[in-house]
Formats: structure tokens, C-alpha cells, sequence
């Protein structure tokens, strides 16, 4: 299989922009000179446009690294849509303790303190808007009536890419339902230009979500039909899934029977576990298309990103380690280790017997007396930029990493399937959640020797067991508040609220604020909580 799909060939050549935007112009047009029009004047043109939308979650600019930044931001041109949300996702949570708080500008996602006025915050909810803008721009060239002009076979593929691109902007505003509360709606068939949007509540925006979802997913290719990193059925299926699974916390209603649909249908499919679970995480990533379903896909050559996945791996590495390039990169930047907790969950990692226990303990402390110390807190070797063959990929401090971020895989299927059997959903056994979690532990302890009874198939094993399976892979902070246990006082851990022993926090924090400088442009939205 090539290394990389040719879809991303044309992201540099064509050149799209948008404008920076407020909600007045969310819905703005990506233009080419004057506009974008001439740009969907050639059927070609739509691949490249369509490349457009992919890399927009993994890039930040038009030019190499994140220069000639898409939208304008106080972090920097690295912070890309990836390391925003992986900032987001993961710092919260016991599962990361970030160095560089002051520098980073991160104490206050770090500690659970934000506001509406923080930049990253604000960083994610106009990196999210722009993916949608720019895939409702798409859809609006992309209709029947627009492309009556072309061939039949043209025809055919833009209704294809017309799926890939709903189910882009179906992911973004995932993305939305799952940090925000009411948030603005637009779609292709809202007009360009000065606009206020109106607000979707989090009910209203499942209710579109689940339609969009159902309707594509039909229609999106099979597994064995798809070119690498592009939307499927299955990860149409896999991401309803999740809709379906945190439905109670979206809009206090349970869905699990439908997780459990879903789920059978991304088995369906016929994906299979990665016989190696570190081969899920480094540069040869994207062969493992048996297991990963959807992945954000990161290149060198021609997506190169000192965010997404460069941002986790060569965050990782710090100055303690003998050899950065042991690992793929040529300095070690060091922002990034594990709160307590996590490798507590493997009980004692250097004799464990699961492999997933994949720390680095040499010099490094278990506990965390001051978070911005590099020398305390396990670091975490489970991405590199290593091929299969153990070779560098890349020049990391050049070009970045070659390693995927696998948004989707089975495995997380197979806990979300057994969480929903386990919270009453219907369609399945608690035997047959057993069976899945068993391969995933099997895989793990590379025998059965850590295999569970149904009676140790409890809720917190689950919760658990996502902590082991998914770190670092932008689950942990979504699981914790479905499980009760992010904001408040239900789970306390290491510096959890800014405290060395962790306190207590508002649960106000179980959703970021839409920014301030959204609010003042729409009269539509409002932050109740904050």
C-alpha cells in the first residue's frame, strides 16, 4: 500500500483560504483571488478541494508547518485543529501533566479553570466552525444542479465526495455538541455573507446528527473499497456509535440499543484487531487499516504539521531520555507526561504483563510534586515516529512526523459495545461483551492470562479499561463526564483544580464557553454557566 493517499496531493496547489471570523462571517466563502467559484469550474478541482476539508484537522495554514495561517490565533500558527483538540481532550484529565503551563499559555486547561475569554477555548470552537464552513462552501458547489455541467462519471464522483464531505462536517459538529452547549447551526443552504446564525441546542443538534449520520452512511464506500484516510461506512457508523453512547449526557435520554446497532455494523465491515498494539502509533500506522477505521492523516511530505500528531510524539520526549531518536525525532520537547494515576491503573508498570503499560520510568517519579517538573511523572512511549522496521520516518524538527492519529478504531468499538450492553442495551450479552473485551486483553497481556470473569465486567472496569485501551488517543475527557467523574467531586486525582492533591471543581466544567467574542456578535448565544 503507498504511504499516503493522493488525495492530499492537490491541499498546496489550490490554495482555498478563508477569512477569519466572528459569526457574522462563519459562513464566509474560500476564495482563489477574487473567489472560489472559478475553482469548481473543473471537476478535478473537487478532489483537491475535498483534500481541503480532510486537512483542515490536521493543518493549520497554506503553506508548510502552518504558515499562512487559515484563521488567525494567539497560539500561534501550530495550533492546528489536532493539537487544539487533543489540548482539550486530554490536559483535563489525569491522563496528561503538561511542563510548559506559562509558556503554552495551558494552566488553565491543565488545572480545570478556564473562562471564556481562554485561547484555546476560542482556538476550538473557530477551528471547528472553520471546517464547517468550509465543507458547507463545498456542498453548495456540490449540487445536482451545480454539476449538471459535467460528465456522468464526473457527476459520480462528487456525489461521492458530497458524502465525505457531510460526514466531515458531521464530525466537526460532533466536535461541537461534545464541548459546547448551544452553538450555532449553519449549513450549505444558509446564505453566504453577513449572517446570523441561529442557535441549535445540544437536542436539536443530536436530532440533526443522528439523521445526517444515518443518511450518509449507507451511501459512504465499504472498508474494502476505500482509498486510505477516507470517510466509510464504518467510521460514519463508528461515530454514531458515540453520538449514541453519550446520548444521556447530550439530552438525558438513553440510547444504548442503538449503540449497539451501530456498533454491529462497523463489525460488519469486517475489521480486525492489530496483532501489535504499538504498531497502532508508529509511522507505519497506515497500514493498519484491519484495525483503524478512521484515521487523521499526517505527512512530511505533504501535510507537514509541527501540531497534530509532531505536537504528541515529540511532546513526549524529554530531556531525561538517552536518545530522543530512539523514538523518531531529533529533539525533545517535552511538554507532556502522566498524572499519577493512569500507570496506576497497570498496577506496578515496569512487571506488569500488559503490554499497553508503555511508560518511561528511568529517572522519573511516580508522583507529581510540581506539574511543570520534567523529571516527575512517567513519560509515554507509546507514539514514535519509527517505521515497522524501526527505521526514522522523518526529520522531525524539518518536516514533522510520518505517524497517523487513528481518530476511529475497533477496539474502541468493542468498549463502547460492551458499555452499552452493561447500561441496559439490548441486542446483545454481557457474555458477548466479555468475548470483546477478552480479545482486547488478550492482545494486551499477548495470552489469556488476563482475561476477565462476567462477574469483574462492571462499569468501572470499563472506565478503566478506556484508560488503558484509548490514552492519549482524545476519549478521556468525553468518558469521565459520561461516567459522573470529570468535573465535581466523584473522582478526584493529582492536581485535578490546580491543588497537589486534587479538590474538588464546578461542574460547570463539563463543557468549555462559547467565547466571549462570539457572544457579542450573536445575540443568539449565551453561556449559562459561566
Amino acid at each position: 500500500m503507498m504511504k499516503r493517499n493522493k488525495i492530499f496531493l492537490g491541499i498546496m496547489a489550490l490554495g482555498i483560504v478563508l477569512f477569519n471570523s466572528c459569526t457574522d462571517d462563519l459562513n464566509q466563502m474560500p476564495h482563489v483571488e477574487t473567489t472560489s467559484a472559478s475553482v469548481y469550474e473543473n471537476p478535478a478541482n473537487y478532489k483537491s478541494v475535498l483534500a481541503k476539508l480532510y486537512a483542515s484537522f490536521v493543518i493549520s495554514g497554506q503553506e508548510k508547518g502552518g504558515g499562512n495561517a487559515d484563521i488567525s490565533s494567539d497560539n500561534g500558527e501550530n495550533a492546528d485543529y489536532m493539537r487544539i483538540y487533543f489540548n482539550l481532550q486530554e490536559a483535563p484529565t489525569e491522563e496528561i501533566a503538561y511542563t510548559w503551563l506559562e509558556g503554552n499559555n495551558m494552566a488553565n486547561i491543565a488545572y480545570m479553570k478556564w473562562e471564556a475569554t481562554d485561547i484555546w477555548v476560542s482556538d476550538m470552537y473557530y477551528h471547528i466552525y472553520y471546517t464547517i464552513a468550509l465543507c458547507n462552501e463545498f456542498l453548495r458547489n456540490a449540487t445536482d444542479g451545480q454539476i449538471a455541467k459535467f460528465s456522468e462519471s464526473e457527476q459520480k464522483d462528487i456525489r461521492d465526495f458530497r458524502s465525505e464531505a457531510r460526514f466531515l462536517r458531521a464530525l466537526a459538529y460532533y466536535h461541537a455538541l461534545d464541548f459546547f452547549d448551544g452553538v450555532p447551526f449553519v449549513t450549505e443552504n444558509d446564505p453566504v455573507g453577513a449572517f446570523i446564525p441561529q442557535r441549535y441546542t445540544r437536542a436539536q443538534l443530536f436530532e440533526y446528527l443522528e439523521s445526517e449520520l444515518n443518511e450518509i452512511a449507507p451511501v459512504l464506500p465499504s472498508k474494502a473499497g476505500a482509498e486510505y484516510a477516507r470517510a466509510t461506512k464504518g467510521a460514519a457508523y463508528t461515530l454514531l456509535a458515540k453520538l449514541y453512547l453519550n446520548a444521556e449526557v447530550y439530552v438525558q435520554k438513553k440510547y444504548y440499543t442503538e449503540c449497539i446497532t451501530a456498533c454491529k455494523n462497523v463489525f460488519a465491515e469486517g475489521y480486525a484487531l492489530e496483532s501489535n498494539y504499538a504498531k497502532l502509533f508508529n509511522a507505519d500506522n497506515h497500514l493498519r487499516t484491519n484495525e483503524i477505521i478512521f484515521p487523521f492523516a499526517v505527512d512530511a511530505e505533504h501535510t507537514t504539521s509541527w501540531g497534530s500528531t509532531t505536537y504528541v510524539v515529540a511532546g513526549a520526549i524529554t530531556t531525561a531520555y538517552p536518545s530522543p531518536d530512539d523514538y523518531g525525532v531529533n529533539e525533545a520537547w517535552g511538554m507532556f507526561r502522566v498524572r499519577q494515576e493512569l500507570p496506576l491503573k497497570f498496577g506496578d508498570v515496569n512487571t506488569t504483563q500488559d503490554s499497553r503499560a508503555m511508560f518511561y520510568t528511568q529517572g522519573q517519579s511516580l508522583n507529581l510534586d510540581v506539574m511543570t517538573d520534567q523529571a516527575q511523572g512517567y513519560c509515554v512511549e507509546k507514539w514514535t515516529n519509527k517505521t515497522d522496521a524501526g527505521q526514522t520516518a522523518s526529520n522531525v524538527s524539518a518536516d514533522g512526523v510520518n505517524t497517523d492519529f487513528p481518530m476511529f478504531r475497533l477496539a474502541d468499538v468493542y468498549l463502547m459495545f460492551a458499555e452499552a450492553v452493561l447500561r441496559g442495551g439490548t441486542g446483545a450479552s454481557p457474555s458477548d461483551a466479555r468475548g470483546y473485551i477478552n480479545l482486547l486483553r488478550e492482545r494486551a497481556y499477548r495470552s489469556q492470562s488476563g482475561n476477565i470473569s462476567d462477574a469483574e465486567l462492571t462499569l468501572d472496569f470499563i472506565l478503566d479499561e478506556r484508560a488503558r485501551e484509548l490514552y492519549w488517543e482524545c476519549t478521556r475527557r468525553t468518558d469521565l463526564i459520561r461516567f459522573g467523574k470529570f468535573a465535581g467531586d466523584n473522582y478526584i486525582w493529582s492536581w485535578k483544580g490546580g491543588a497537589k492533591e486534587g479538590i474538588a471543581t464546578d461542574e460547570k466544567y463539563n463543557i468549555y464557553p462559547i467565547p466571549y467574542t462570539e457572544l457579542s456578535a450573536n445575540p443568539n448565544l449565551s453561556n449559562e454557566k459561566y
